[in-house]
């Protein structure tokens, strides 16, 4: 098996990895205001997210930008909350006309906010990268290759969302704004959990 392969593999399999419960999470509240119908919207959006962490994750691995492991660890989950509350507020006010297509602040700021925070996860991705090239100074291939492997196992996760969100919708007639606070909740609720274990550790 290629160089290539190998860690092209291991970055679609990392994104289904208990390590990456966070990243889950994050492309969970992402991709909660949106139904199948936006998925190009939503590949945009995971697409952003992907460069800014594909960024990071390369100048943390290469050794050119250092950083604090334990605020970028915390800073992960809040860049989780921020999502979720953005949408929720967006689409949880009981005064408000429910909206057939609830628009989240990420829109209003293009993809920036996505990229914004794929920079924070890319340094938390960096330690487990840098775990797996040992003493390889020059890891061209293995990172072209991980990111994309990383960006191939986000985009399955996204459709088994945007689907799973079709049948709720479509199969169980559920109101769009249940189902978005519901998954934003959900989303919520982790990340919450998470940043209380990284605090109380």
């Amino acid at each position: 098996m290629s160089v290539f392969t190998t860690y092209l593999q291991l970055g679609f399999w990392h994104i289904w990895s208990w390590q990456a419960t966070d990243h889950l999470t994050f492309l969970l509240a992402l991709c909660a205001p949106f139904v199948l119908a936006d998925w190009r919207r939503v590949v945009a959006l995971v697409t952003s997210f992907t460069i800014g962490h594909s960024l990071t994750l390369a100048l943390a691995t290469l050794g050119l930008v250092g950083f604090n492991k334990a605020l970028i660890e915390a800073l992960i989950p809040v860049t989780i909350m921020l999502t979720a509350l953005l949408n929720m507020q967006q689409t949880g006010r009981p005064d408000a006309r429910p909206q057939r297509r609830p628009v989240p602040i990420i829109w209003a700021l293009p993809n920036a906010l996505a990229l914004a925070f794929g920079l924070i996860h890319g340094l938390g991705f960096s330690n487990y990268l840098r775990s797996l090239l040992g003493e390889n100074s020059r890891p061209v291939v293995e990172l072209l290759s991980f990111n994309l492997g990383v960006e191939l196992g986000q985009l399955v996760v996204v459709s088994i969302i945007l689907l799973l969100g079709f049948v709720v919708l479509r199969g169980f007639g559920a109101a769009r704004r249940d189902w978005v606070l519901t998954t934003s909740g959900a989303a919520l609720g982790v990340a919450a959990l998470l940043l209380v274990q990284l605090l109380a550790g």
